[in-house]
């Protein structure tokens, strides 16, 4: 299951980095179905990422987390994620709480400036895969 969410986190890098390299924020701005994708996309990816911590936190019992943003925290010190990497995660599970609660008041133009952050994203790929293989 987890390599499952692993590969889907990856299809959605890839088209989130197809929205990055084919879009300008005028895409986005005059068209609500590309507001929409690219809205969802990242609930959609964020919310694997938080779907891959809570499933390591709670397979290899490492604690018990109050939100989402603890798992990530427990992922750091159990030494999944390097600090640096772990407090940009924790910001993008604050991007999608804000996706779910404030979706009337969300700056499309900051949320298509986290098309600049999934570089972080793969790095969160790339190092529990490299975790779970050991």
């Amino acid at each position: 299951m987890l390599l499952d969410k692993l590969k889907r986190l990856e299809e959605n890098l890839r088209t989130l980095q197809n929205i990055k390299e084919n879009y300008e924020i005028e895409d986005i701005l005059t068209d609500k179905v590309d507001e929409w994708g690219i809205r969802y996309g990242f609930f959609e990816t964020i919310q694997i990422i938080i779907d891959i911590a809570s499933s390591l936190v709670s397979d290899n019992n490492l604690s018990m987390p109050k939100n989402y943003a603890e798992s990530i925290t427990i992922l750091i010190s159990a030494g999944y994620l390097e600090k640096e990497l772990g407090k940009k995660i924790i910001k993008m599970v604050g991007l999608r709480n804000m996706l779910i609660h404030e979706y009337g008041i969300i700056d499309v133009v900051k949320l298509f400036e986290y098309l600049n952050y999934l570089d972080d994203i793969k790095k969160f790929v790339n190092a529990i895969k490299d975790k779970i293989s050991t």
